[in-house]
């Protein structure tokens, strides 16, 4: 089983993804839809994307282990997988504690919940780990197909290619506004990292590992590091800076549109289809 998401993807969260989005996702050329958002065990969702289409990868960016057992997933996966075989990659992983009440133990949990996958027959090749720290990417690494970091850089990519060797999978997200005045694209890029992921412990982490300070992290984050996490500017600036992740050793880059109160992605992913060279 091989499960190939092309070189682009777009990540929306589950709440903003229908089957006509997805067939449009199709049509301009992208290779995969990343639902996020922790979508729940029964992977409806995933399953309505693929019936409305005819070659798109979907995968889960990600389940979260924490709310939803393997137990519940695994059937799910097995249901999907067999109706649209090579077409799903069930993307998993811990969450982060503030949205947890017991997160004691969670490199044990992660273990202990690829291990009941492997008892209910998941396969290692369907299935990506979401991965920041090296502990993790190692796991994504020898137990999965590989790893499908969040709110990272192209500096991330690089080290964490060296890290998990050749052939495998690696996924990032990044997060895209099509807009040239900086103070407006930061604007409406901020919000989307402040809240929640720079009051979080394991994206705060990861992010002073590659080298940003705590002060460049608090109130909002600095412009730079708005501008490191968040792509702005023309579709064809844009399309340049997801592309630093693959020559940094990314497989895949899967753009997170934001656009002024979340309105439809649409135009924008044509005009960055058409950017990217594949619309």
């Amino acid at each position: 089983m091989t499960v190939s998401p092309g070189r682009y993807g777009v990540w929306r969260h589950a709440t903003g993804l229908t089957p006509g989005l997805a067939r449009e996702i199709e049509s301009l050329g992208f290779g995969a839809v990343w639902i996020g958002g922790s979508p729940p065990g029964d992977l409806q969702l995933a399953e309505d994307l693929l019936d409305a289409t005819g070659s798109l990868v979907v995968a889960t960016g990600i389940v979260n282990m924490w709310t939803t057992p393997a137990d519940e997933v695994a059937p799910s996966y097995h249901r999907i997988a067999a109706k649209h075989p090579d077409r799903f990659l069930l993307g998993v992983g811990i969450g982060h504690p503030e949205a947890t009440g017991d997160y004691t133990r969670p490199y044990a949990t992660i273990v202990e919940y690829l291990d009941r996958l492997d008892e209910l027959a998941v396969p290692a090749a369907g299935r990506a780990l979401a991965a920041l720290g090296p502990k993790v990417l190692d796991l994504s690494r020898d137990r999965t197909a590989g790893a499908h970091p969040y709110l990272t850089t192209p500096e991330h990519t690089r080290s964490a290619r060296e890290r998990l060797g050749d052939d495998v999978l690696l996924a990032p997200e990044h997060k895209v506004v099509l807009d040239t005045d900086p103070g407006s694209a930061r604007a409406l890029g901020r919000p989307a990292v402040h809240r929640p992921y720079l009051g979080l412990r394991n994206y705060r982490a990861n992010l002073l590992r590659l080298g940003w300070t705590e002060a460049e992290l608090d109130d909002g984050g600095s412009d730079a590091l708005i501008d490191a996490l968040v792509a702005h500017g023309t579709p064809e600036q844009v399309a340049a800076r997801l592309d630093e992740h693959l020559a940094a050793g990314a497989d895949h880059v899967c753009a997170q549109l934001i656009t002024p109160g979340m309105t439809a992605p649409e135009p924008g992913l044509r005009r960055l289809a058409s950017a990217l060279g594949i619309g």
